[in-house]
């Protein structure tokens, strides 16, 4: 699957973005397309943090385990997953602009099993786009609720 990249800008300065982007347990609250979080770790967020995430997609609700693998405090941090012969990165930025932050989420998958690469090649113009649309939702609601704590 190839990165999709979306930015998404937000009237609330960075801290604030980062505090309710790195919010865990809020993440069903703050994000319409996430019905669950169980944070896996104690203490605070930073590499090394795990959580299960559940969401509804193509009909169904998945769960993956994501873990945080690189992390830049109040400005980026590196998620990863694998999941049915898919490697995952979710990288997320938060930068500071005149307007507040412009928050930036890039994700992709690699195959890592035959079985996914020729599933891949099938369906990823469908896939791509559909993720688009997800990103573009958890995006805007991530700015919402930032806003709303401002």
């Amino acid at each position: 699957m190839q990165n999709v990249t979306v930015r998404q800008p937000c009237l609330a300065p960075a801290e604030v973005v980062w505090a309710v982007a790195t919010d865990l347990a809020a993440m069903p609250e703050t994000m319409s397309g996430i019905s669950a979080v169980e944070v896996l770790t104690p203490g605070d967020f930073g590499v090394g943090t795990r959580w299960r995430e559940t969401r509804r997609m193509y009909g169904k609700e998945a769960s993956e385990e994501m873990t945080i693998t690189a992390i830049d405090p109040r400005r980026s941090y590196t998620a990863e997953a694998a999941s049915a012969g898919m490697h995952y990165v979710t990288a997320f930025e938060f930068l500071p602009s005149e307007h507040g932050t412009d928050i930036v989420m890039t994700f992709g998958g690699e195959a890592v099993r035959t079985a996914a690469k020729v599933v891949g090649r099938l369906t990823g113009w469908a896939m791509t786009s559909s993720v688009r649309k997800a990103i573009q939702a958890d995006l805007a609601d991530l700015a919402v609720a930032a806003e709303a704590r401002a």
